[in-house]
């Protein structure tokens, strides 16, 4: 028997505020992260992800408050991430409430660092967010012709992004939120190409994102072999809901909670 895919919401959180642009540029406010949790939770989401996209010291102040305001109001899981650079960190977030901790950049300066909190705190705790996109000459192509980048995906770490999502799950990752950066807030689909490639090459959880704009865009990113669906723009700015997202995958074969 099949799992269910989980429908996940994501909210950008800046300044205490969710916000949302095209390729992290262009920010418009979203709303009250907190009300916007309650909202996705009485729609039926799966679970709920928190990224700190400022991750200043100020953010990081925020959305620990946010996490525990949320925790408090809402019983789907919180996966939060945004400027975790240590054990400390993941520790401190959890305690604020959160179930799950997304890692990006530190880890990539410092890949021990998922061993690390993965041995403290078990793989089912730690998300790797990798934020990839395609090479665009040859002077920059990775062997899979994705690289993974950092800063809003404005800077390349070097890093194939197939390559790297391998060795984070064998250092303990227990699952790949994957962000397509070319795609992010375009509305125009999920980077299939990209979740296959990821597919094809771990056996953990893969979560897709970025891209989203129809209802017809999840079951095909589904097939492509992602775990769970992440969207912001369609669900912050009312073009779908939760169940419309659930409608679409059980009508298209995928089981649903």
């Amino acid at each position: 028997m099949s799992l269910a895919v989980r429908v996940i919401p994501c909210l950008d959180v800046d300044g205490g505020r969710v916000v949302k642009g095209i390729n992290f540029q262009e920010l418009r406010d979203a709303g009250d992260p907190v009300e916007l949790a309650r909202v996705y939770d009485r729609e039926g989401a799966d679970e709920l992800t928190f990224l700190d996209i400022s991750a200043s010291h100020q953010g990081r102040a925020t959305t620990m408050e946010v996490v525990s305001r949320c925790a408090e109001e809402v019983f789907i899981p919180l996966t939060v991430g945004g400027g975790v650079s240590s054990v400390d960190d993941v520790d401190r977030l959890l305690r604020a409430g959160a179930d799950k901790v997304a890692v990006n950049t530190a880890a990539i300066h410092r890949p021990e660092l998922v061993a690390e909190i993965a041995d403290r705190f078990g793989s089912q705790v730690l998300v790797l967010s990798v934020d990839a996109r395609r090479t665009t000459s040859d002077a920059q192509r990775t062997a899979s012709g994705f690289e993974v980048t950092t800063h809003g995906g404005r800077k390349s770490s070097g890093l194939d992004a197939i390559e790297w999502a391998v060795r984070a799950s064998w250092l303990g990752a227990g699952e790949i939120l994957l962000n397509a950066m070319d795609a992010d807030g375009t509305t125009d689909g999920f980077d299939l190409e990209l979740i296959r490639a990821v597919r094809a090459e771990v056996s953990v959880p893969v979560i897709a994102s970025g891209g989203a704009g129809a209802v017809e865009h999840f079951a095909p990113a589904v097939d492509a072999g992602a775990d769970a669906v992440l969207a912001a723009t369609v669900f912050h700015f009312g073009t779908l809901s939760i169940g419309d997202v659930k409608a679409g995958l059980s009508a298209a074969g995928h089981a649903v909670r």
